[in-house]
């Protein structure tokens, strides 16, 4: 089979994502712009045929936060049990059939912003400032006074990662092949946020969080992991993901 991949989706638009307020455990809904941002990514790049194959998707990890549950339920997918959670609003369609297994995790929830919840990385360095301290703050580096640290965030997708990789991947990657691996394998969705979700990347390809990922993951955007040679010695970030097509 083919190199199996993770995708990872950040949650669409929300009115504190517009004007850069951090929001961890705050639970606010996407605005009206971005549900619509949402469906039409599902739209563009999942099917049969694009870069998200539905059949293909053997497991959905989710946050447990609403802005991330909707932007799934948005995202064109249907799948064959319901959500695990009392849907967040209408849908348009039942979506293209999938049989993943969704599962909401703590793992991948968003970073815990502790005292600088709701404020805007500005407003953090002015506070700073004001109470002696370094204004020249870096998550990746300071973590959070109150909430998580970059070791916290280290522990939590480090687990999810393992997770992952023993349950989803190892089965089918080269020497490590199973040949009654069955279906208990394949590509893997992941939705959440844009801290964690950066961070996600980076644990993943081996990097240190304090070393700064230095790439972005727009609300409603879309990411893709995976690994070189099909090795999954090689985790990698796949910065240019082909569709799929069955020749």
């Amino acid at each position: 089979m083919a190199t199996p991949r993770v995708f990872i989706v950040r949650h669409g638009e929300t009115e504190w994502s517009l004007n850069g307020r951090h929001t961890g455990s705050t639970d606010i809904p996407l605005t009206a712009n971005g549900e619509k941002r949402v469906k039409a990514t599902g739209k563009a790049l999942i099917g049969p045929d694009r870069l998200i194959v539905p059949k293909q998707l053997v497991h959905v990890y989710v946050s447990p936060r609403k802005r991330a549950q909707r932007t799934l339920e948005l995202l064109n997918l249907g799948f064959d049990e319901p959500f695990p959670w009392n849907a967040h609003g209408a849908r348009d369609g039942d979506g293209l059939q999938c049989s993943a297994r969704i599962e909401v995790t703590e793992n991948i929830r968003e970073w815990d912003y502790g005292d600088y919840e709701g404020i805007t990385t500005p407003r953090i360095k002015e506070m700073r400032k004001e109470q002696g301290l370094d204004p020249a703050w870096d998550i990746w580096k300071d973590g959070c006074p109150g909430g998580e640290s970059p070791e916290d965030i280290n522990e939590r997708l480090d687990r999810l990662i393992k997770d992952i990789r023993s349950k989803w991947h190892n089965p089918v990657m080269g020497n490590n092949k199973q040949e009654d691996a069955g279906q208990q394998h394949g590509d893997v969705l992941v939705v959440a946020h844009g801290h964690i979700l950066r961070a996600f990347a980076q644990r993943w390809a081996g990097q240190s969080l304090k070393d700064g990922p230095t790439f972005l993951l727009e609300a409603g955007g879309v990411g893709t992991l995976s690994y070189e040679h099909h090795n999954i010695e090689e985790p990698a970030i796949l910065l240019g993901g082909a569709f799929m097509v069955d020749l």
